[in-house]
């Protein structure tokens, strides 16, 4: 287990800093016990809370009905849900 994510019974939290209008989205470092998050997407009108919903669907290979933001949608720390998904899969897209 991780500082930055942990289970949840059958779900899995990931606590997040989310850096929007970056190049590209992708995973970054650990900060503490939060993971660094690049989003294209700019943080105006929930554009950059969908395409984390939809980055992390697709990363993680669930449906986007699944991924709930639970804390932090007007700021970049978030809490996230991942329903039915207990650990994390060894390959994420990762910032080199």
């Amino acid at each position: 287990m991780s500082g930055w994510w942990r289970s949840d019974g059958e779900d899995l939290l990931l606590f997040l800093r989310v850096q929007p209008r970056a190049s590209r989205n992708l995973f970054g470092e650990v900060l503490g016990d939060r993971r660094k998050l690049y989003l294209k997407a700019p943080p105006v009108e929930g554009k950059a809370n969908q395409e984390l919903v939809r980055f992390l669907a697709k990363s993680l290979g669930v449906p986007k009905s699944r991924v709930v933001i639970e804390a932090g949608e007007t700021g970049r720390n978030k809490r996230v849900r991942i329903r039915e998904l207990a650990t994390l899969p060894e390959k994420l897209p990762q910032k080199r």
